[in-house]
């Protein structure tokens, strides 16, 4: 009984209309994941292929994966406890063998890779299984339905690391394809079925900050990119332009997400009856396309900054435009989930890019850069605008309850 009493206390403790904060352990685990995204976009930068492309994709898919997945075990455990804090730093050394591993995961460090994803992922989910007391029974079953998919998963991604070329990119994304598709089908496992989404316990507001801080990982990723890349080079009227250009994008994106979106967020996922389905599709699944977008932008950054007046080649068209346009898609998606009505601003946004795609092949690198990015200043002012015009009339259309309360207080 005592041995079970001590694992129930791993648990995060959630107090009613209380957010429980990130703690440090967390934001130190994040710091590996730093330099994972450092590394997939310089694996994208030096090999910017139809197949490069794909496999960095994976690539930054697993990281994405694995990073969501922890969050979500320290949505339900405790990191303020010694047992929690230790798995987390076990997780960072994999996280940073994974990382080392990025460049070649596809060369000589493919097994590395593959092993080091493989331990992250059932080796947290067999530690939640442990930490779960037999008496919660719904959390139990869930992590051993978890622990199922993922442990499937792992014979795949081994298999690939011991394989060669294209063999391992197929059982790679067979890999992916099992651990994406399990969520979508709450880890329906034979004979025990499938987990109800009322089950999956999470306290909003955390998994709300969680992903807020990926996206200042990502944002701050491109940051470094651009002024490492502006550093080693000649400031003349063009690089100076360029580098104003992509710091202005990344202010951009950052008003998109954070002006009014992450807040509105994190306030309906709290007051959500099924959080767990909200962090599930919103946090689990839509915030992958708006960490790609950043991501890519950054290498469209360096792409812009080293050949700022060169003819814009297909990866340059291809990481400028597709950057933002990727972001907007996953934040157009994200606030719909949380407001229900798309977003205007993002929309004129997603067909002015479309737009000057078709013109691209035709401008340099420095001109498209400034278009993207007066694109994205458009709809970050634009949403901020309607935003605070929709403020005031929604604070006067209050119910006629709420109505009649005010006025007989004022009479």
């Amino acid at each position: 009984m005592a041995g079970a009493s001590e694992r129930g206390a791993l648990y995060r403790p959630i107090v009613p209309n209380q957010h429980s904060r990130v703690t440090y352990a967390e934001l130190f685990f994040d710091l590996v994941f730093v330099f994972a995204v450092t590394q997939v976009s310089h694996t994208l930068l030096g090999r910017f292929t139809p197949l490069g492309a794909l496999q960095t994709t994976l690539l930054f898919l697993a990281v994405w994966w694995v990073w969501v997945f922890t969050s979500w075990i320290t949505n339900w455990l405790n990191p303020e406890t010694t047992p929690v804090r230790i798995l987390l730093f076990l997780l960072m050394f994999g996280g940073l063998v994974l990382s080392t591993s990025i460049p070649k995961a596809f060369d000589s460090r493919g097994l590395w890779f593959a092993t080091a994803y493989a331990a992250m992922q059932v080796g947290k989910t067999v530690f939640l299984w442990v930490a779960t007391p037999p008496n919660r029974t719904l959390a139990r079953m869930n992590a051993v339905r978890i622990t199922a998919w993922l442990s499937l998963s792992a014979v795949f991604w081994i298999a690939g690391g011991v394989a060669e070329g294209h063999t391992r990119l197929v059982l790679w994304v067979a890999a992916l394809t099992i651990e994406y598709v399990s969520p979508a089908v709450r880890f329906w496992i034979p004979k025990y079925g499938a987990t109800l989404v009322s089950d999956w316990v999470v306290e909003g507001g955390h998994m709300a900050e969680r992903c807020a801080g990926f996206i200042i990982i990502a944002l701050g990723e491109s940051i470094v990119v651009t002024g490492a890349t502006f550093a080693d080079l000649p400031w003349t009227i063009e690089t100076v332009t360029a580098f104003a250009s992509a710091f202005a994008g990344v202010i951009a994106m950052w008003w998109i997400y954070f002006h009014k979106g992450a807040e509105a967020g994190s306030e309906q996922i709290s007051r959500s009856s099924e959080p767990g389905r909200l962090a599930r599709l919103a946090y689990t699944y839509l915030h992958m396309p708006i960490v790609a977008g950043i991501i890519l932008s950054a290498v469209a950054d360096d792409l812009v900054l080293t050949h700022p007046a060169d003819h814009s080649d297909p990866k340059t068209v291809l990481s400028t435009i597709g950057g933002p346009l990727l972001f907007l898609i996953g934040t157009i998606l994200f606030k719909h989930t949380i407001r229900g009505f798309l977003q205007l601003s993002h929309g004129a946004g997603i067909v002015a890019l479309a737009i000057l795609a078709w013109f691209a092949g035709g401008l340099s690198p420095l001109m498209l850069s400034l278009v993207t990015s007066a694109i994205m200043i458009m709809v970050a002012v634009w949403e901020s605008i309607s935003l605070r015009s929709d403020a005031p009339q929604s604070r006067s259309e209050k119910p006629p309850s709420e109505k009649s309360q005010s006025e007989a207080a004022s009479a």
